[in-house]
């Protein structure tokens, strides 16, 4: 990513996608070039938790909602350190941001973070190709250096970016070194958590349940792990392809074998899979939003949640599977594409599930899994 962070008012901009579909519009946050992966986040809320997102990393976010930015920016909501999409999309960027919490307007930070954007263009449009041709490569380049470049040539630089499926990208995003989220009142469990690219409000939500959650960095040993004392294991959501994730699939055996209570959220639940034994896919766009129906198949209970993810697990819907670690059943399923959301174990405690419970942004119908964490750690103890 080339970047300049002087103002890009009215500047021009171009977007390209690998395969040759061009949109053109105005410059939106720092002036340059950038690439990644052309994704789209259905969310209407919530922008700040989701361009502040690790899962993000090396994705160029299109937002489908057409008006974006009308509560600025302020100092609570950011889910990490940092900006981590690669670039932004939208429609019709707000001209003055109106909230009580707003510091400064969302052109302004995305200025500030160096990251490139596009506005005023067809999102609608856009969104309906990516749905049609699937999630691909693309570069939005702005600024008056790129007025009179080929459009040939600038398709040929985003056809020789890296593509998402085969990255390994978990490391980049982690913490590197283990740091402590205490216990919100009387400390009740201690949790090591292997960072993947976790949201700040993930340990958030176990502290709020008496958890001291102990963050470790993704390249953490199964030792590493066990040096914490335990009571159980969480593993975080993050970027890139699960089929590269041969390390902390490799930790989670291990914990399967310790028969550690264990969770897992989006990224978490497709090393689940792959301990198991199952295999994982690219989706053809992903799913992305705060609007995602999803069935509790342990329940019945149909739940509104948070999604950010472009893998799934490859496992049967239809029955209890045989694993090295005991049975295995898929415990949650999307109702809009049967995609599996979730795996549980029946012989031990350990489960997973594909979306975002801890809702940052979103709802939160799916708080309930924390709960259901912390009851797998007192039956342990008991």
């Amino acid at each position: 990513m080339t970047t300049s962070t002087r103002g890009a008012a009215k500047a021009p901009a171009v977007l390209v996608l690998e395969d040759g579909r061009i949109f053109r519009g105005r410059a939106y946050g720092a002036v340059g070039e950038t690439f990644g992966e052309a994704v789209f986040s259905t969310g209407m809320t919530g922008y700040q938790e989701t361009l502040t997102d690790p899962s993000y990393h090396r994705q160029v976010v299109v937002m489908t909602a057409p008006h974006v930015g009308n509560t600025g920016v302020n100092d609570e909501d950011p889910e990490s350190s940092r900006i981590w999409v690669s670039g932004y999309v939208v429609r019709d960027p707000a001209r003055v941001p109106s909230n009580w919490r707003s510091r400064r307007t969302l052109d302004e930070e995305l200025v500030k973070q160096g990251v490139v954007g596009i506005s005023g263009i067809d999102t609608r449009a856009l969104t309906r190709h990516l749905r049609e041709r699937g999630a691909m490569r693309v570069g939005i380049f702005s600024g008056e250096s790129w007025v009179g470049i080929r459009d040939e040539a600038l398709l040929a630089k985003v056809r020789s970016q890296p593509e998402m499926k085969g990255a390994n990208l978990s490391a980049e995003v982690a913490t590197k070194e283990t740091y402590v989220v205490p216990a919100i009142g009387e400390k009740r469990f201690t949790v090591a958590a292997v960072d993947l690219g976790i949201k700040g409000m993930t340990p958030h939500r176990m502290a709020e349940r008496g958890i001291e959650v102990h963050v470790l960095p993704a390249t953490a040993t199964v030792e590493d792990v066990y040096a914490v004392d335990p009571d159980g294991v969480f593993f975080s959501n993050g970027p890139g392809d699960p089929a590269t994730a041969d390390g902390p699939v490799a930790v989670m055996q291990g914990v399967l074998e310790r028969r550690t209570p264990l969770f897992g959220i989006c990224f978490g639940n497709q090393i689940l899979g792959r301990a198991l034994g199952f295999g994982t896919y690219k989706l053809a766009y992903g799913h992305r939003g705060i609007n995602q129906p999803v069935q509790d198949r342990t329940t019945g209970k149909v739940e509104v949640t948070a999604h950010n993810h472009g893998f799934a697990v490859d496992a049967p819907l239809d029955k209890v599977s045989e694993t090295p670690y005991g049975r295995a059943e898929v415990s949650h399923v999307c109702l809009n594409d049967q995609v599996v959301e979730g795996l549980q174990l029946l012989d031990q405690p350990a489960f997973s599930v594909q979306y975002h419970p801890e809702a940052a942004a979103g709802p939160h119908d799916a708080a309930y899994l924390f709960d259901r964490f912390v009851s797998l750690m007192e039956a342990e103890r008991a």
